[in-house]
């Protein structure tokens, strides 16, 4: 568009020239011939259109003296695109052709072609100045959204350690509860039922027989307390980490893709079946390599172990680990898919929607 515009002032000043000159119609001619030619370099910028159009255009030039007058038309692609013997073809065609030309023309080619050098100039440092400013522009955009992934993983480290702080709470609580609370009603427990044994007056052995049924359930109480908290307060991917930190058989890929707000059943149905699949990988396989895979989708979560070894020892597809497996999946809504294909594969997935409320 800058370069279109350039070449309009140009059109205009040369348009002017002839207009206030007073030259004839060969001029007029010479003069939509020149900025047909200079407008159509705008939709074709290849050089070699622009070199031919140049050439025919000067020895228009050498035959037709009124085309001279409209170099400077021209001249503004010469010297923008440095097309140096194009340039000296012209000039060589002006030189040749000089006496033929009128003091008023001579001076419209030669503040034409200063024009076109100017405006070429402006352009060049407009490109410069836009190149710059687009590398800014393009740096600040790149910076902006290192910042956001950077900020995004710090979030994302930040919700990690919260979520790792209150299981880890949970847990203290729980250990809490049993080894205080806990210990203290079933101390209480005995205590009455051996006041119960040595207890000789009947008007007690009804309260002490409430006294006990009131410890007795708050033990349960207590005991289904713990127990929940101890369960909500497993970490499945340190758990994970662990097992495959524990793991000597061979080496262990672990990619863990899923969510904090997993289910308990499905944490300890995936920690069993992790579990079993190593037991039965290091008796019974000669694999180099496992690969084990927990992800979170939309819908369900996925379980996948994979190794590259050959069975051996005689396990089978119905054996009592591969039953419980089966079980456990099965009784969360969920398939499983237990192959003997190069190697040994076990592909489970749970659904979400049976399994929310859990969470």
């Amino acid at each position: 568009m800058k370069h279109l515009i350039n070449k309009l002032i140009l059109i205009v000043y040369c348009f002017l020239g002839i207009f206030f000159l007073n030259i004839n119609t060969e001029y007029v001619l010479a003069f939509l011939c020149a900025a047909a030619a200079a407008s159509s370099s705008c939709f074709f910028v290849n050089k070699k259109y622009i070199t031919a159009m140049t050439v025919l255009y000067a020895i228009a030039g050498l035959f037709f003296v009124p085309c001279l007058s409209f170099f400077p038309l021209l001249c503004y692609d010469l010297f923008y695109r440095k097309m140096y013997l194009p340039s000296t073809l012209m000039a060589a065609v002006l030189v040749a052709r000089f006496r033929w030309l009128p003091f008023p023309v001579l001076l419209l080619i030669l503040f034409g072609g200063a024009l076109s050098w100017y405006l070429q100039l402006r352009i060049t440092e407009y490109e410069v100045l836009d190149n710059v400013y687009k590398k800014t522009r393009d740096d600040s955009t790149e910076l902006n959204l290192l910042l956001k992934e950077k900020n995004k993983s710090l979030l994302e480290k930040q919700d990690y350690e919260i979520y790792t702080a209150t299981l880890r709470e949970r847990n203290r609580i729980a250990r809490e509860i049993h080894d205080n609370v806990g210990h203290m009603l079933s101390r209480s427990i005995l205590m009455l039922g051996a006041l119960k044994t040595v207890n000789r007056q009947d008007n007690l052995s009804e309260p002490l027989a409430n006294l006990e049924n009131t410890l007795t359930q708050a033990m349960d109480s207590v005991r289904v307390s713990v127990h929940d908290l101890h369960d909500d307060s497993i970490n499945l991917q340190e758990v994970m980490e662990n097992l495959v930190g524990e793991f000597h058989g061979c080496p262990i890929t672990l990619t863990y893709d899923m969510g904090h707000h997993v289910p308990r059943e499905i944490k300890y149905s995936f920690i069993t079946i992790v579990k079993e699949a190593l037991v039965n990988i290091s008796k019974h396989s000669n694999a180099t390599k496992v690969k084990i895979t927990l992800r979170e989708h939309p819908g369900l979560w996925q379980l996948s172990i994979e190794d590259n070894g050959s069975v051996q020892g005689g396990i089978a597809s119905s054996g009592m680990g591969l039953e419980n497996m089966r079980e456990r999946i099965g009784a969360l809504n969920g398939r499983i898919d237990i192959r003997k294909d190069s190697g040994f594969h076990i592909f489970a997935t749970v659904p979400k929607e049976t399994n929310q409320k859990s969470v």
